[in-house]
């Protein structure tokens, strides 16, 4: 494979990997796997959370990705493109976690962010977190940020609407 089909690989998996967890953020951790990602939402004085479980889901899935490409684990039954695709997937991995849990969350360093994207994204997570139990809200992504006036307005009509309960006051 050329370097620019590697790239474009990792890339597209990178990109892809927003939507898949975006989707699973939605669809399964605010859903049936609302088990493990409750303790996130709530307030505790843990290192670790059973949300972390989530992170070795995505390690599992690069580390079979990277199974699949690899000549090594199944000889000529490689599948080269399985070692780019698991690279997206442990890049996005490593953005998610640093964006995430280091930034938003501050579990690594503390910075807060005054102006740009990087305040965007903050904002965008802490709208996430200004519902209380797993009905309703918003800014399901990691790395991708939308509005947060946007935002501020869907939660205002979940609220309205019975679909959500709201934390604290939108302004």
């Amino acid at each position: 494979m050329s370097f620019g089909q590697i790239f474009a690989i990792v890339l597209a998996t990178f990109v892809a990997m927003e939507f898949v967890a975006w989707s699973s953020h939605k669809y399964i951790m605010h859903g049936w796997g609302w088990g493990w990602h409750r303790d996130h939402h709530e307030p505790h004085d843990h290192t670790l959370e059973k949300n972390d479980l989530y992170g070795l889901v995505g390690a599992a899935m690069s580390i079979s990705m990277f199974a699949i490409g690899s000549p090594l684990v199944l000889g000529a039954s490689a599948w080269e493109p399985g070692t780019w695709i698991g690279l997206g997937i442990l890049l996005y991995g490593i953005v998610y976690t640093l964006i995430h849990d280091g930034l938003i969350h501050q579990r690594y360093f503390r910075w807060v962010p005054k102006r740009g994207y990087a305040k965007r994204l903050v904002q965008a997570h802490k709208l996430h977190h200004a519902t209380i139990g797993k009905e309703g809200g918003v800014s399901f992504g990691f790395v991708f940020a939308r509005d947060p006036v946007v935002l501020k307005q869907e939660l205002k009509a979940q609220r309205e609407a019975g679909i959500a309960v709201v934390r604290e006051a939108l302004g």
